[in-house]
């Protein structure tokens, strides 16, 4: 057999790279819940050292560590002593972007159990977790609270290294408005983000009680409890009514384009005239080959899309998708403004007809 050409090479090494991906998911999600990163700290440490503090075999230690350095989330400086990087110390829970609480969640065992029946949502159009759990994945968390407050958590780190927060101020005039409800918002982080860059506007947060159950401390800590209300309830019952700018983030990605609608009509009837819906999600090209300057990160949202899929029903959407959304729900679709690209999301702005 001849020897393989280098664009063979390269095909093999990218299938077997995403075959070795699940590894790679437990390397990072165990070293998360060992809290190695913060173990190692600011400077370099040696396995011998960590291995008696965690009261585990060196060598067992020593070849995950390995594996750690060899997905470039730390570095071997010499045998058996370690160093953190850039990547992996938004392992650590101290670090102002981290993403230690999103890596606990996405490697919870319910969740890894649910992506390996990915099959069975692609042949059957069924969530893979409610066929797994009987329930679906928000009443499942509801009735752990322990996974339930790890999932908020997770959502507040997301929303603080997505890079929207810092984009927004830049890419959208919020001066225009004097009221902005958050539907979905969770703990304010998005919101009070907003309300900082623009000190005339009022806020209004919305979510579910569970999901607003940190607000507060959030509002309090920035100094923002005077001009923001904090409301609970479900947003297919009603939203809070009034405000000329309703923002919803990564909210409609949850659900199929039925309950979306339901979602969006409670806005149109809470929304003025003139006021705006502003949607930000990602929004994927019509074809995926159409975008690749944009999208080397374009791997996230489709898997995003497949995530939704597996464990909640449901999807990412296209322009076209978001257009046909919103017209079955009262609001035009003004235009869209995508973010930097190192961002994953756009803005979807529309307004009420």
């Amino acid at each position: 057999m001849s020897e393989m050409t280098a664009a063979e090479v390269a095909a093999r090494r990218k299938v077997m790279q995403w075959l070795f991906g699940t590894m790679a998911t437990q390397v990072v999600g165990v070293s998360a819940r060992l809290n190695l990163a913060e173990a190692i700290g600011d400077e370099e440490a040696h396995v011998d050292d960590l291995a008696k503090a965690y009261d585990i075999p060196a060598e067992r230690l020593n070849r995950l560590l390995r594996a750690l350095a060899a997905l470039g989330l730390c570095e071997e400086r010499s045998p058996g002593s370690f160093a953190l990087n850039d990547a992996g110390s938004l392992l650590r829970r101290d670090t102002p972007r981290s993403l230690h609480y999103l890596v606990l969640l996405l490697t919870e065992p319910v969740m890894q159990e649910a992506w390996l029946n990915l099959g069975t949502s692609v042949r059957t159009g069924r969530t893979a977790f409610e066929d797994l759990f009987d329930e679906p994945v928000f009443q499942y968390m509801a009735n752990k609270p322990e996974l339930s407050q790890l999932f908020n958590a997770a959502m507040s780190q997301r929303t603080r290294s997505d890079g929207v927060a810092g984009s927004l101020p830049e890419h959208y005039d919020f001066a225009r408005f004097t009221s902005l409800t958050d539907i979905g918002g969770g703990d304010g982080t998005l919101l009070a983000a907003v309300l900082a860059e623009f000190p005339t506007l009022k806020g209004v947060l919305f979510d579910t009680p569970q999901g607003v159950a940190e607000a507060k401390a959030t509002l309090d800590g920035a100094g923002l409890s005077d001009r923001c209300g904090v409301v609970g309830g479900d947003f297919f019952d009603s939203v809070p009514s009034g405000s000329d700018l309703y923002m919803i983030k990564s909210v409609l990605h949850n659900w199929d384009d039925e309950r979306c609608v339901e979602i969006l009509r409670r806005v149109r009837a809470g929304i003025p005239p003139e006021g705006r819906l502003l949607i930000i999600e990602p929004v994927l090209p019509e074809v995926v080959s159409s975008d690749t300057a944009r999208i080397e990160a374009a791997e996230d949202p489709y898997m995003s899309d497949l995530n939704m899929m597996v464990l909640i029903g449901g999807r990412e959407r296209t322009r076209t998708d978001f257009e046909k959304l919103c017209g079955d729900s009262g609001f035009a679709v003004e235009r869209v403004i995508d973010l930097p690209a190192d961002v994953d999301f756009s803005l979807v702005e529309a307004r009420p007809v």
